[in-house]
């Protein structure tokens, strides 16, 4: 009966020892290559010696060990500390953790971008978007039409609608709010871009050259999306590479950074001018709207 027991192979068990098999496959991919496999062959002579002290009874060794066991987990964290942060950031780069960590909000902005790209896509009609990350864009938001709109498909395509004067520029979304249309960016000199690339994907080269931003461009001429991070341009992208693509942007973005507070000197004048500012800010966002939903 005890041997029928061992060879009854459930549904669990053989899930858990593919998971395991799995793991520790990985972890001799992370490992391939570096010092970790040597320090890991050692932990393993280490562990079959202790199994002969035990099986031996060996009084002494067998204390040693003891005590080694105590600080094991401690050692290893240590010892193996590159590798298991690959391990995590490898996890935390998976596609399916990052849909069960991504927030409603996030998915929701996803599916409107991509709803709206994947439309100009179709009818050729040129855009171009800047996600901020960690590195402020309130310098090219203030050359723009101040939008301060949720965002939504509809809003996008009719932004950069050929007959919509918003649709020269760029739009800029921070914080997952539509922040303005018509921003100038500035334009990339680089010598490894293409000659045929138009103003559109040069300003989005050039943005991403000097901040950290996510920036989508939809060509009037093919329709081809293209994505730019990192002062690189790499275009053909379908719809649906282009929202994987976004998520893991968002989903790896910082939080914008915040100003420091002012200096007592300049307080008093900051607040005297705190009135007309936001009346002016106020009066170009209605003109703004207007411009949109004319």
């Amino acid at each position: 009966m005890p041997l029928l027991d061992i060879l009854s192979v459930g549904v669990v068990d053989v899930i858990e020892v593919t998971l395991v098999a799995y793991l520790l496959y990985r972890l001799y991919q992370l490992m391939r290559g570096t010092i970790a496999v040597q320090i890991f062959f050692g932990i393993v002579a280490l562990y079959l010696v202790n199994v002969g002290v035990t099986i031996l009874e060996m009084t002494m060794l067998g204390a040693i060990f003891s005590k080694l066991g105590e600080v094991f987990v401690l050692a290893v964290i240590v010892l193996f500390q590159p590798e298991i942060r690959r391990l995590l950031l490898r996890l935390g780069q998976n596609p399916l953790v990052r849909r069960l960590v991504s927030s409603p909000a996030q998915e929701e902005l996803i599916g409107e971008v991509g709803d709206a790209v994947e439309e100009m896509s179709e009818q050729k009609i040129g855009a171009l978007i800047a996600f901020q990350r960690s590195t402020g864009l309130r310098s090219y938001i203030e050359t723009g039409a101040d939008i301060g709109a949720q965002v939504t498909s509809d809003l996008l395509v009719t932004i950069f609608y050929a007959q919509n004067p918003l649709h020269d520029g760029a739009a800029i979304i921070q914080n997952r709010r539509l922040e303005a249309a018509r921003c100038i960016l500035p334009v990339s000199t680089s010598m490894t871009l293409r000659p045929q690339m138009g103003l559109r994907h040069r300003a989005a080269v050039g943005l991403t050259e000097q901040t950290d931003a996510f920036v989508v461009v939809v060509s009037e001429e093919t329709g081809s999306i293209s994505i730019s991070e990192d002062g690189d341009l790499v275009s053909g992208f379908s719809s649906e590479d282009f929202r994987e693509r976004l998520r893991e942007a968002l989903s790896s973005s910082g939080s914008p950074p915040s100003g420091s507070p002012p200096s007592s000197s300049s307080t008093s004048s900051s607040a005297s001018t705190t009135g007309a500012s936001a009346s002016s800010e106020r009066s170009r966002a209605e003109k703004a709207r207007e411009e949109v939903t004319a």
